[in-house]
């Protein structure tokens, strides 16, 4: 079992390797883990991730209440909250603002569509929430509905949020989403893009839930043809 020393270490490390990637600069993102099933440890509001230190990270109760630290938690602790009510698997939320992937929202452009391998395996899609104010209610209620089925999703204009059993996990997610975009971007420039055949798209998921695992929701429907692909439809497969 992780004590609550080496969770601060790793969220001061993980900060750090968000910065150093360019998935957040100046106070952008936070970042929280569970310390148990009622402490959570989180960024406090108006910290530089790329700069934290233990004076920056807060404990909070499931309602948001401060329990350790001085400062006042991230504002969007209700978002993050709202990811571990919906789930008790989550470990970790991390929320960023990799900058290519924002530009595909801001573009209208979706990651959702099966193109790459790697990511139909371990996350199945990446779809895009509606635009919702940033530290709103409405917002942390919209993508705690999303992560019931899900561990990535973008928020429009906004960034990503990945959650995982992990700080490391849900990182390694934002990590595959930027990715992602970068990849779909040299490609739009090279030519049409092409997405992967239904079938063997439905074929990886279902590959990707049985090794690696998923959300609750997604591996219970691993039996049914499109899995947790919405772009693809059944009438498609054989």
């Amino acid at each position: 079992m992780r004590t609550e020393a080496m969770l601060r270490h790793e969220m001061l490390r993980i900060g750090r390797a968000l910065y150093e990637q360019s998935l957040v600069v100046a106070m952008d993102g936070n970042l929280s883990v569970r310390l148990s099933e009622t402490e959570i440890l989180c960024t406090k509001s108006g910290s530089h991730k790329g700069f934290l230190t233990d004076e920056d990270l807060l404990v909070v109760d499931m309602a948001g209440n401060l329990l350790r630290g001085v400062g006042r938690p991230t504002s969007e602790m209700e978002m993050h909250l709202a990811c571990y009510k919906r789930r008790p698997d989550i470990q970790a939320v991390v929320h960023a603002h990799p900058p290519i992937s924002v530009a595909f929202t801001i573009a209208g452009l979706s990651l959702e569509p099966a193109i790459l391998p790697e990511v139909v395996v371990t996350l199945g899609s990446i779809p895009t929430l509606p635009y919702c104010r940033t530290g709103t209610i409405e917002l942390a209620n919209q993508v705690g509905a999303a992560m019931v089925s899900k561990d990535a999703v973008l928020l429009d204009r906004h960034g990503t949020v990945c959650v995982g059993t992990s700080l490391m996990e849900a990182f390694c997610r934002v990590e595959v989403v930027e990715q992602t975009a970068k990849i779909l971007l040299h490609a739009r420039s090279l030519g049409a893009i092409q997405t992967l055949e239904p079938s063997e798209a439905v074929a990886l998921r279902a590959l990707g839930l049985k090794y690696f695992g998923g959300s609750p929701a997604a591996v219970s429907k691993i039996a049914e043809p499109t899995v947790d692909l919405p772009s693809i439809s059944t009438d498609v497969l054989p």
